[in-house]
């Protein structure tokens, strides 16, 4: 069944979330139940999942539960304001990942699916602002790169050009 996971992608998102919030923690993770929620409680996380709201419409989702962090793996790129859902989070801690925008090709955008578009691709400043004008202080972040087995002139930029962006971040104490 999960043949085809990111294998690379989770394996560098578990470093990073166990490097900067150690388990046993309370996540809440934005998005519906996937097999990373699965990872994370394999790995002594309790995870809540949101239940496919739309956060755009419906930011405030987030204050109905009590936990120690957020987490939004790949989330807030499908947004089209991820400012508000920030502002709402109420708890101290999050860890997020992101698509970084790649100057070589275009922002993704499924053909098939009307949920499945990136609204946003961000560079890693753009990203930075959002999370500091939304009230969060930037503690930790890391790059990976997204290769994939083709050949052609992309597949071999993709090779050494970061794709994902992970940041973990504590709500400023003015807020």
């Amino acid at each position: 069944m999960y043949k085809k996971l990111p294998k690379k992608r989770y394996r560098h998102t578990l470093e990073f979330l166990k490097k900067n919030i150690p388990a046993p923690s309370v996540i809440l993770d934005l998005g519906v139940r996937n097999p990373f929620s699965e990872i994370m409680e394999a790995n002594g996380y309790t995870v809540y999942n949101t239940e496919g709201e739309d956060l755009d419409l419906l930011p405030d989702i987030v204050k109905k539960y009590n936990v120690d962090v957020v987490t939004a793996f790949e989330i807030f790129e499908h947004l089209i304001a991820p400012f508000n859902v920030l502002r709402e989070i109420e708890a101290a801690k999050i860890v997020t990942t992101v698509p970084l925008k790649l100057w070589f090709t275009n922002a993704y955008r499924s053909n098939t699916d009307m949920w499945d578009r990136h609204y946003h691709e961000f560079e890693d400043w753009q990203y930075d602002w959002l999370l500091e004008k939304s009230g969060w202080e930037i503690l930790d972040t890391n790059k990976w790169t997204s290769p994939i087995n083709k050949i052609g002139f992309r597949p071999l930029l993709r090779k050494f050009t970061p794709r994902y962006y992970a940041v973990y971040a504590e709500k400023k104490s003015s807020m």
